[in-house]
């Protein structure tokens, strides 16, 4: 296998599909102490996101706003729950490079603006154990 021209950071974060945000706030705040440090909305993958800092990784939940969005269809299918693992990588499109070379199917082959302004690509689960991993850069 030849050298990797890229490395994964960490976990950046982890992605929960939820039919509703109301009463996230709730539970990860008020009860575990978790701040929110951010909400918005991706448009081009018809999510709102509301994200929870853990001190290692953030918890991201993904509420759909738009019955034909990737995660209402996720959700229709398998219910609620964990939809995804991001990494955190320092060279994106060189990971995306060498992970194709490497026989990795890939949903994204270029780089995309996902939340918090993070560079994003998906990898598809067929190649990776059923999980589907999210890799993200900072800008």
């Amino acid at each position: 296998m030849s050298l990797k021209p890229f490395k994964i950071l960490g976990i950046e974060h982890v992605g929960m599909a939820v039919d509703s945000l109301d009463g996230l706030s709730n539970v990860f705040s008020d009860i575990l102490g978790l701040d929110c440090i951010g909400s918005e909305e991706v448009k081009d993958q018809k999510v709102i996101t509301d994200i929870y800092a853990t001190g290692s990784g953030k918890l991201e939940f993904l509420m759909p706003t738009d019955p034909d969005s990737p995660i209402a269809r996720f959700i229709d299918k398998k219910g609620g729950g964990m939809h995804h693992v991001a990494l955190l990588v320092d060279h994106l499109q060189s990971a995306l490079d060498y992970l194709k070379d490497q026989g990795i199917q890939l949903i994204d082959e270029k780089p995309r603006v996902g939340a918090e302004g993070f560079n994003i690509a998906f990898l598809h689960p067929k190649s990776t154990g059923g999980v589907l991993i999210e890799l993200c850069e900072e800008k």
